[in-house]
């Protein structure tokens, strides 16, 4: 075999490889920023819940009932 033709074989061999690789890189990298978009949307519910949680629990209303609460469970034990 000629030079030429080791030289053909390779950039061939290589082309395939290329093709074979990027075509799964790509579906890859579609799912994955299908994953992260979604991941994206729930961690931003989860901060809104959250941040209504804080507001709930701060309240000075949520506290008072609580102590109510608390004195009612005194009483009745």
């Amino acid at each position: 075999m000629n030079l030429t033709a080791i030289f053909i074989v390779g950039i061939v061999c290589w082309a395939i490889v290329e093709l074979v690789n990027g075509g799964g890189k790509r579906k890859l990298n579609k799912k994955t920023d299908v994953d992260n978009d979604a991941l994206r949307q729930e961690v931003r519910a989860l901060k809104e819940r959250v941040e209504i949680l804080e507001r709930i629990v701060t309240d000075e209303k949520y506290d008072l009932k609580r102590q109510f609460d608390n004195l009612n469970k005194d009483n009745a034990a």
